[in-house]
């Protein structure tokens, strides 16, 4: 039995192992930009607070400190990516790092989610008086600069998804989320998260203001939670099954159509999995009548296919 290897970037002849994908630079730009807008939103708040003695100035400035730091860690995995990219320690490169790094916020999203429930139901067995002014200051303040932040990295988000459904044909099923730049879309979510505790915060102050509902204010609280619980739960799924090395689904049926409707070709063995925001690797075994060569030629054409390993017995 005689085994032929090959493994290269599709349609070139020489490996190459960066697969960080178009937009990488584009959205570390952004991603940077939004730490700097959080970080003096953060000690804009906190300075104000020393000075009028405002605990929910002070409160939302330390809680955008948790936020500002999440960024930064997305900010930091980019550069890293990029420094890295080339570095022969990593096997297929660098193009996981954004997920570690998403796995990452979205555990600190859960976190944030609990630290809310817990605050928000022990308001609601002991209220305590709320400043209705200066809350509801910090509220729209947070939320005007969560709206800048959000519509900066919407750009990136927004293109992403619209170059990859634009290019490919087979994006369908479960796995039809496997281009995400999960690093974005983590930095994405903390400020969506960020934005919603503003909105809820404001419908609660003014419904404890004008109508006297002071338990608005922890109930929308517990609202906020439930939901940020469940943004971050997508994330951790997503980010999961990237560091796990899941087969992509779509891909894999892709190659397997393709091998398929070979004539006289049998495969054997098939691994697909994510190396990068939207590259994939994958190791292709077949029996039959083809070459190794005339294989690859097969597949050439699979956009999101980085890195192809195949062999014939």
């Amino acid at each position: 039995m005689q085994r032929i290897g090959a493994a290269a970037t599709v349609g070139e002849g020489e490996h190459r192992h960066d697969f960080l994908g178009a937009s990488h630079d584009a959205n570390a730009r952004r991603t940077l930009w939004v730490v700097l807008l959080t970080a003096v939103m953060m000690v804009g708040e906190i300075v104000a607070g020393y000075l009028t003695g405002s605990m929910a100035l002070l409160a939302d400035g330390f809680h955008m400190a948790t936020h500002a730091g999440a960024l930064g860690l997305a900010a930091i995995a980019y550069r890293y990516a990029r420094t890295h990219r080339h570095d022969p320690r990593f096997s297929f490169g660098t193009g996981k790092v954004g997920d570690l790094t998403g796995f990452a916020s979205a555990l600190i999203l859960g976190i944030f989610a609990l630290g809310i429930a817990v605050e928000s139901t022990m308001r609601l067995i002991d209220p305590v008086a709320v400043d209705f002014s200066a809350a509801a200051l910090v509220a729209v303040i947070g939320l005007i600069v969560n709206i800048v932040s959000a519509l900066l990295l919407m750009g990136g988000h927004h293109h992403h998804h619209d170059h990859h459904h634009g290019h490919d044909d087979h994006a369908h099923g479960h796995h039809a989320h496997h281009g995400a730049d999960n690093n974005l879309k983590s930095a994405y979510f903390h400020v969506l998260a960020d934005a919603l505790t503003s909105v809820l915060a404001i419908a609660a102050l003014l419904a404890g203001r004008y109508l006297g509902l002071g338990w608005m204010d922890p109930m929308m609280g517990i609202v906020g939670a439930l939901v940020i619980a469940r943004w971050s739960w997508s994330l951790m799924r997503d980010t999961a099954e990237v560091l796990l090395d899941t087969t992509d689904a779509t891909i894999a049926a892709t190659l397997r159509s393709r091998i398929d409707t070979a004539a006289g070709v049998r495969l054997t063995d098939l691994h697909v999995w994510r190396v990068g925001p939207d590259a994939c690797a994958a190791i292709v075994e077949v029996e039959g009548a083809m070459s190794a060569a005339d294989l690859r030629a097969r597949l050439a054409d699979i956009r999101q296919l980085a890195h192809l390993t195949v062999a014939v017995r």
